[in-house]
């Protein structure tokens, strides 16, 4: 079954449900669309950014206890009473506090790693749980009742029946707009979170930014949800915004599968379902002695973990799955370009760069120079420095002492973001991809900087014209390197040269006057190695310069116009690949010795 007519067919029946349906199953429904909002928040935060938050009931809460307040309050503050004449204007109240909020607990806990995150949420989930229940104007543990009904274009949504569109027109609202966030430049950005921030900081993106970005989403979700609660319930207290309920919504999650928007649907669905009959079942067949219900439940949990530890949604979704076509991409308005830089141009400048761990010293005095239309390698044993060299000179780590320059320009204390933003693109010694993320769109990652439509735009899917330029520039570096036949497939699906391959495809994608290659030619076939020698020399003869580590000397010497070796972090000798081949040194430390 294609999920176009999936689709359809579950919005056909949801339009039906109200009609049909008795009101307990109507209200159980209100519920699973309740639940299911704030649940697609932690495929944001938790399946697709790699975060785990226990503290998303806590921000249903504080959109439920936002409105209860501004609704029922004998007296507000003078600033605050135009927000009590509609559910609507609380709503707007609700979503700054909430945002406001979010932002201050983000910026305390995002920046934890580890498991520190985790315990990070349940510390101030627990906060806002016992502040609900503490403050005298909220109603206390007692709570907060008498909430009025939401008005819709002069009908008042006092039951449940009436309530049912609305949530469920939220939740798809919800669904799009993450479908649009995830499918777009920013998204690509948001992906890279789980697994990759190294290699997209290097690739322009400010992930601090993007983790930014889907915690206050997340917490949106969970106030609108709150908000759409309280007015459901036209009552509020504390219990439903504990940890308890925090727990629950990451095991809804996985159930239906945490990196998946319909997963949170059907995680939902599942728990709530599953919850009920459990509660109506068990007490007839073990008595009623007992909370058995949560006893079997967790038990089932942990099989499903077992058999679908990527929740049900992946298992699924092979029996929904139409014939995959690969439609060609329009034609797009190529992106603009960086100004070129003129031959001989002095790129970069490295002088006296020395790092030290500790008492371990991984480069000593180093001095490098490069210039725009030269290709220079740096060879030498393993554990010579060359990797750390890499991290230097990218900003992806700062020397001790020492000063790099790059067009001119000082990077020391330089961030890589920015420094690629100057015009520095790199591969890595070990391949940084996405997998799951198709070949086009790990390499389109490497355009990231060149575009500039936002969150907004993309969750609105008004980038689209942008988006096609950005996708169109990974087509065109793709098909030059040789990959224009693998567009679609999974990057981990190829090869560990095509890898490689597609790495140097996402660092030209960026643009570069400078190019970082660590060890491109790594597992290449012989063909392969021809065709990238081929690419690179036409780079070269675009002015590009380009900085290779490598160990293949054949690859290397009929490549380059200058070698520099390095042993123990220092030089030990540079010129042409001719002298240095040759040098008694680098025979030496390279080959053992110079009879070798």
């Amino acid at each position: 079954m294609k999920p176009r007519y999936l689709i359809l067919g579950l919005i056909a029946l949801l339009g039906l449900a109200p009609l049909v349906l008795a009101p307990y199953y109507v209200t159980l429904l209100n519920y699973i669309g309740l639940y299911a909002l704030v649940v697609l928040g932690l495929v944001l935060l938790t399946g697709v950014g790699g975060m785990t938050s226990f503290g998303q009931a806590a921000f249903v809460g504080l959109g439920a206890y936002t409105t209860a307040w501004l609704t029922t309050a004998e007296q507000l503050p003078t600033w605050l009473q135009w927000a009590s004449a509609s559910p609507w204007l609380t709503l707007l109240v609700g979503v700054a506090l909430t945002v406001t909020v979010a932002l201050m607990l983000g910026a305390l806990t995002l920046r934890l790693s580890g498991h520190y995150l985790p315990l990070g949420t349940i510390a101030w989930g627990l906060s806002l749980y016992y502040l609900f229940g503490t403050l005298e104007p909220l109603g206390g543990h007692t709570g907060v009742g008498g909430l009025p009904a939401i008005s819709l274009g002069g009908i008042s949504l006092d039951q449940g029946e009436k309530m049912f569109y609305l949530i469920w027109l939220v939740l798809g609202a919800a669904m799009l707009i993450t479908h649009n966030l995830l499918d777009s430049r920013e998204g690509r950005a948001i992906r890279a979170l789980k697994g990759g921030q190294l290699m997209a900081e290097s690739m322009g993106v400010n992930t601090f930014r993007s983790k930014m970005v889907i915690f206050v989403i997340a917490a949106l979700f969970a106030a609108v949800s709150g908000w759409l609660y309280a007015h459901t319930q036209r009552f509020v207290n504390p219990t439903p915004f504990g940890l308890g309920m925090g727990i629950d919504y990451l095991f809804m999650a996985l159930i239906g599968g945490v990196a998946s928007i319909w997963g949170a649907l059907l995680g939902a669905g599942i728990l709530t379902v599953l919850k009920e009959w459990l509660q109506d079942w068990l007490p007839h067949l073990l008595g009623d002695g007992g909370n058995y219900e949560t006893i079997v439940f967790g038990i089932l949990i942990v099989l499903l973990m077992h058999c679908a530890p990527g929740g049900l949604t992946p298992w699924l979704g092979k029996w929904f799955k139409g014939r995959t076509r690969t439609a060609p991409l329009p034609q797009a308005q190529a992106l603009p370009r960086r100004a070129a830089v003129e031959h001989g141009t002095r790129i970069l400048q490295a002088n006296q760069v020395t790092k030290r761990y500790g008492g371990l010293v991984a480069n000593n005095q180093m001095n490098l120079h490069i210039d725009a239309g030269e290709i220079l390698a740096l060879i030498g044993p393993n554990g010579a420095g060359k990797s750390t060299l890499f991290n230097l000179l990218s900003g992806v780590d700062r020397p001790t002492s020492g000063d790099i320059h790059f067009k001119g320009l000082p990077l020391n204390g330089k961030t890589s973001r920015h420094v690629a933003r100057l015009g520095m693109s790199r591969t890595f010694q070990h391949v940084k991809l996405l997998p799951g993320m198709s070949v086009l769109e790990n390499a389109a990652l490497g355009a990231h900087l060149r575009g500039h439509q936002g969150v907004i735009a993309a969750s609105l899917n008004l980038d689209r014209a942008e988006e096609q330029q950005l996708l169109a520039e990974a087509r065109y570096q793709l098909e030059r390197v040789g990959l224009g036949d693998a567009l679609q497939e999974d990057a981990a699906s190829l090869a560990l040269g095509q890898q490689r391959i597609l790495e140097i495809a996402r660092a030209l994608c960026a643009d570069p006057c400078l190019l970082l290659l660590d060890e491109p030619a790594a597992g290449l076939r012989l063909q392969e190695k021809q065709a990238l020698t081929a690419l690179l020399k036409r780079l070269r003869a675009e002015g590009m310069a380009i900085l290779l580590v490598e160990h293949d000397m054949d690859f290397v010497m009929g490549l380059v116009d200058r070698v520099v070796v390095m042993e123990f972090g220092q030089p030990i000798a540079q010129g042409l690949p001719e002298e240095v081949q040759n040098n008694p040194a680098v025979l030496e430390a390279y080959l053992g010795g110079a009879d070798a």
